[in-house]
């Protein structure tokens, strides 16, 4: 499975529409502190934005709300999966991603046989308080040793300027919520990020 290697984190469907026109291929829908309603109506927005422009939607945390609406991609935390219905999710022909910061929880997404495993905090990050210590590019490296063709995405405090060091340690997607939706263009930063990827990737 081959994932678009530049993926932007979103709170709104909003930003998605801003986004689109910048050509992304990959984005997720992360709406923290909202209601079942309003979720449903962001997710719902998002969904008819990407599949407009043939983009792939990512719902965090409501898979349920992503199975109600027809979407085809999912991200679950690790407390997540103490409570989704996985069987449920695959049987709709939803893709899962799934977090990981340690090896304990590398383990047990890989139980899930998740369509990509996401690896974070890179580096330090100010978005959330987290009870893991930055991984580094290393620890890149060895995550995509031991998932193979596991697509793997390295998160949290990346920027552009960062960016190429997380490709050559192994990573297959960067994905990022500041770089983007901290800039003062966010389209133009959107486009340098898509740039950069062709230009390494010619």
């Amino acid at each position: 499975m081959t994932l678009n290697p530049f993926y932007p984190i979103v709170p709104n469907a909003e930003w998605v529409a801003r986004l689109a026109p910048a050509g992304i291929g990959l984005v997720q829908l992360r709406m923290k502190d909202q209601s079942p309603v309003q979720v449903h109506e962001g997710v719902a927005a998002a969904l008819k934005i990407c599949n407009a422009h043939n983009i792939t939607l990512v719902v965090n945390d409501h898979w349920q709300i992503a199975i109600d609406l027809g979407a085809t991609f999912v991200h679950l935390g690790q407390e997540d999966l103490d409570s989704a219905d996985i069987k449920a999710i695959r049987s709709h022909g939803l893709r899962i991603g799934i977090s990981t910061h340690d090896d304990r929880e590398l383990s047990r997404a890989l139980e899930y046989a998740p369509d990509y495993v996401a690896l974070g905090p890179i580096w330090p990050t100010t978005l959330k308080v987290m009870p893991f210590a930055p991984q580094g590019l290393q620890r890149i490296t060895e995550w995509k040793r031991r998932i193979g063709n596991i697509p793997l995405v390295a998160i949290g405090g990346i920027t552009l300027e960062r960016a190429p060091g997380c490709y050559a340690a192994g990573a297959d997607v960067v994905s990022v919520v500041s770089d983007v939706t901290g800039a003062a263009d966010p389209v133009a930063r959107a486009k340098a990020w898509l740039d950069l990827r062709a230009t390494n990737q010619q």
